[in-house]
């Protein structure tokens, strides 16, 4: 993976920017990593110069649907493409058992018949145990369980073929059950919903959320080299880097970065 494509950074009730999803790219093909709350995430892979027919793996973490609306919109895109044999070979989805019947109950709502009869024939679903290794565009990922209380959620560490370490917990603060996994990862992307400073207004963690000091402090204690904040509110979105940064930065040796929508993050040692 050379190029982390950052498509959304917001929470699930943001207007002023999209929600939180991301793509790596290796070569000319990317996985997509969740999909937002809809179609905007078809204005999000135009705005990236991100081709649908590059796109052949997808993972999905969980069931919220400002993570998973918008999985049925690249299964119609996709699916109109292949079925008029303008895209190439299968789309792979990766998820927990649960949400691939979530995923399937929906298209099935809001999709036709001639797509949804390519499930299982070139859109296929890969459904995750915890712990389990695929190997997804040369790179090796370890597929985790993060003991969510909130929904069934899971997480990945990717070791890249150049021997990077990328750990992404999911939609929640890292689980202590997951320290040892990610200890020393060379980028952590990690959700950050709002300042500490703000938290009373927030109210992060009745949300299982983190703020940016919370975040920059367990990247700390992680040994984490790069650390990639995002899931945030917009309140005040034109100076968010800059807060942000502002109360991180302080708790954080390493190098960080609090992306825009549309940001490419090359990715490096």
């Amino acid at each position: 993976m050379e190029k982390l494509i950052v498509l959304g950074t917001g929470e699930a009730a943001v207007t002023r920017c999209f929600n939180t999803c991301f793509a790596l790219k290796h070569k000319k093909e990317y996985l997509l990593v969740d999909a937002g709350g809809g179609n905007g995430i078809l204005s999000a892979l135009e705005k990236a110069e991100i081709p649908l027919k590059k796109i052949h793996h997808l993972f999905v973490t969980h069931a919220h649907s400002d993570h998973l609306l918008g999985v049925p919109w690249i299964i119609r895109m996709i699916g109109t493409r292949m079925n008029q044999e303008k895209y190439e070979g299968e789309l792979h989805i990766y998820c927990h058992r649960e949400l691939a019947e979530a995923i399937r109950t929906i298209t099935s709502l809001v999709v036709q018949k001639k797509i949804r009869r390519l499930f299982d024939e070139r859109i296929l679903f890969h459904i995750l145990e915890d712990g389990e290794q695929r190997e997804i565009l040369d790179s090796r990922f370890t597929f985790y369980d993060i003991r969510s209380t909130k929904a069934k959620q899971f997480g990945f560490l990717c070791e890249t073929e150049t021997g990077l370490r990328l750990a992404f917990p999911g939609d929640e603060p890292c689980p202590e059950h997951l320290y040892p996994a990610f200890r020393g990862t060379d980028w952590l992307f990690h959700e950050a919903f709002c300042l500490y400073e703000e938290r009373e207004r927030f109210r992060p963690y009745e949300k299982h959320h983190s703020t940016v000091r919370d975040a920059c402090r367990l990247a700390e204690k992680l040994s984490a080299k790069h650390l990639v904040l995002w899931h945030t509110e917009d309140k005040d979105l034109a100076r968010r880097k800059e807060r942000y940064l502002k109360e991180g930065q302080p708790c954080f040796s390493g190098k960080l970065y609090v992306p825009e929508d549309g940001e490419i993050l090359p990715l490096e040692a």
